[in-house]
């Protein structure tokens, strides 16, 4: 297919994704007429004082956090896909949200014992510290290992490998951890887009953007990486580089993300294959912007249906991604011969 043919798979994806955005923004606990939603947006009037917060300062933040969370894991799924030529790679193989999840554990269910509960590091940035803190140590780690080790399939499994070692921990901390303590801790793995602040959503841009600007920089390496390492090497690609590249942006999208809005499942596994089934091409040129899209439409969604709109209640968005993603992986196992790897 040529690239023109693809133009309107991708206006589909922009306009779904727009209409994912204002859906979003629309719905929740308070009914705010569509009007009155649209106004605020645009800077206009709004009857209540209240609603305006609401929009601005709530949903608005929280839906570009989706919009980011989505992309960046999707991006860090395509990126490892490729990178190990396996469907079933997601973008915390290489125990980047284990490393996360550590972290979280030890400030929480061991920060008494360790002197970590401080003013200091209270509240919502204490825990984007102390994750972004395990996840940078695992990535250093992973990258200590990628130096040594040629073999691409071994660096996989001893990304697994972290995730048991760093997940045995946690279950220690938390078998000897309070019940207040454990139930935070809990909360904080089920995944949340709504407790991000303006100040995080900027620091959480300029991590996507960098995040996304290597990745582009990969492009080149990753089709090259679908024929195999010793073509790639034969065609001049500068394999060690590349993958050094591929697993920085790769830690650094998922870290981030996991940093803010806690561990999300599935979306990073199950929308690339989603994209190629509207896109089919293994032309990582034409795959990224659509995978980009892709992710943000999703995460959108599940964060839509997980506010449980017009009820008080909402539903971990964990919980919500698995549902969708789930089912995909199934359908990935029974049609494995057809993917397109």
């Amino acid at each position: 297919m040529s690239n023109k043919s693809y133009i309107i798979p991708f206006c589909i994806l922009v306009f779904v994704l727009v209409l994912c955005f204002i859906v979003n923004i629309s719905l929740g606990s308070v009914n705010i007429p569509f009007t009155e939603v649209i106004s605020g947006l645009l800077g206009g009037d709004v009857s209540k004082t209240s609603w305006l917060y609401i929009i601005v300062d709530y949903r608005l933040p929280k839906a570009i956090t989706a919009i980011i969370a989505g992309a960046g894991l999707a991006v860090s799924g395509l990126l490892m896909q490729t990178l190990f030529r396996n469907p079933l790679a997601g973008p915390f193989v290489l125990g980047i949200s284990s490393g996360a999840s550590l972290g979280v554990a030890l400030y929480i269910l061991g920060g008494t014992a360790l002197g970590l509960s401080s003013t200091l590091l209270s509240g919502k940035w204490g825990l984007i510290i102390s994750a972004s803190v395990g996840s940078f140590l695992v990535l250093l780690m992973v990258l200590g290992v990628a130096t040594r080790i040629k073999d691409t399939m071994a660096l996989l499994i001893i990304g697994l490998m972290v995730g048991s070692l760093t997940s045995a921990v946690v279950s220690v901390l938390a078998y000897f951890s309070k019940a207040e303590e454990l139930q935070r801790f809990v909360f904080w793995s089920f995944g949340s887009l709504g407790d991000v602040s303006w100040r995080g959503v900027g620091i959480l841009s300029i991590c996507f953007v960098i995040g996304i600007m290597g990745a582009v920089f990969c492009l080149k390496s990753l089709n090259s990486l679908l024929l195999g390492d010793a073509y790639a090497r034969t065609i001049g690609t500068k394999f060690s580089q590349s993958r050094l590249l591929i697993i920085i942006t790769t830690s650094l999208l998922a870290g981030s993300i996991t940093a803010f809005a806690g561990p999300i499942a599935f979306i990073g596994l199950a929308v690339p294959h989603l994209v190629r089934q509207l896109i089919p091409t293994a032309n990582h040129r034409i795959l990224l912007p659509a995978v980009i899209i892709g992710g943000a439409i999703l995460m959108l969604v599940c964060d839509t249906i997980a506010q449980v709109p017009y009820s008080e209640y909402t539903l971990p968005i964990n919980a919500i991604s698995a549902m969708v993603g789930a089912p995909v992986v199934i359908w990935l196992l029974v049609r494995k011969k057809k993917l397109l790897f």
